[in-house]
């Protein structure tokens, strides 16, 4: 079985196969794909069974990174929660894995990772367990008293009637403004957690390519903002990717009012809300959690090492 790659930015076919395929996430479109590019230098491939000039029955996206801290290596792909294979069966699954395999050798890289959110038939195709992480998704099937009647009640429904109670605006969209508010939560929330912020280019360029898939959404009392998030949309469901908030506010109720404002957004269309780690969301706001796998693999002969 041949294997072939293409450049999903410049090949209009993974665009169509994006927009056909059930298992596509936001992760896998070419405004993701475009954002990683413009913000880090990423070049994007795809590796498929497909030949030039067929459409494309199946795909897995990825972007090497060359790194002196963590390693060269080619990931599918950074930044995300998950980027399913989108593959149907274990023999083209080992066949690309085993192309990957060979490009690791002959480019000096270290390792090749994957982050299916679901069981894989690449856990068959030489591809390990490398660490795990928790994924979380609310179904928004049930009508919207029935949604809120789930949430935990001291830790979500009485913040939401505080926000209520106190005021708390509400502001929605993808203004300079909107994204300058939400850095400066974003800023303060991981100088909280002791960890680097992203720069705020890498905001602006989501912002960019993504268009009306993405969506500032802020919080704000008496004027002040005090919690922010940026949602993602593709197809039927909504990511909540990215949230910031100040704590000496947190009080307030905004996170879980912010929350429930993209909820009921989302009410109308299929499938739900997801987001990745935070347990503190499974018993909170009543989300359906489960592990996912990140798998790896080196080259054979650094394997056997």
């Amino acid at each position: 079985m041949a294997i072939y790659t293409l450049n999903p930015l410049h090949d209009s076919r993974w665009n169509d196969f994006i927009d056909r395929h059930p298992r596509a996430s936001i992760f896998h479109t070419p405004g993701w794909l475009r954002a990683l590019h413009h913000t880090y230098g990423y070049e994007p491939v795809a590796y498929t069974t497909s030949a030039p000039g067929e459409p494309l029955r199946n795909g897995i996206p990825f972007c090497r990174i060359r790194s002196w801290l963590t390693g060269d290596r080619i990931v599918s792909l950074p930044f995300t929660d998950h980027c399913e294979p989108l593959i149907d069966g274990l023999e083209e699954g080992k066949e690309i894995v085993d192309s990957l395999q060979r490009t690791l050798g002959g480019e000096k890289l270290k390792y090749v990772e994957l982050r299916p959110l679901h069981a894989s038939p690449l856990t068959e195709a030489s591809m390990q367990r490398n660490t795990s992480f928790c994924f979380h998704e609310l179904d928004l099937g049930a009508p919207l008293d029935e949604i809120f009647r789930r949430f935990q009640k001291d830790s979500i429904q009485r913040k939401i009637r505080r926000a209520e109670r106190e005021a708390v605006q509400y502001e929605e969209g993808r203004s300079e403004a909107l994204l300058k508010q939400f850095y400066a939560l974003f800023v303060l929330t991981r100088r909280r957690h002791r960890a680097p912020p992203q720069p705020i280019d890498w905001f602006r360029n989501l912002v960019t390519c993504l268009g009306d898939r993405l969506k500032i959404r802020v919080a704000s009392n008496a004027g002040r903002p005090i919690a922010s998030m940026i949602t993602l949309r593709h197809a039927g469901t909504m990511v909540y990717k990215y949230g910031a908030s100040d704590a000496s506010a947190h009080n307030l109720g905004a996170m879980p009012f912010l929350f429930w404002k993209a909820i009921q957004e989302i009410r109308f269309r299929p499938h739900g809300l997801r987001q990745r780690g935070a347990d503190y969301l499974q018993g909170s706001l009543g989300l359906a959690a489960q592990r996912a796998d990140v798998l790896a693999a080196a080259e054979p002969e650094r394997a056997q090492s």
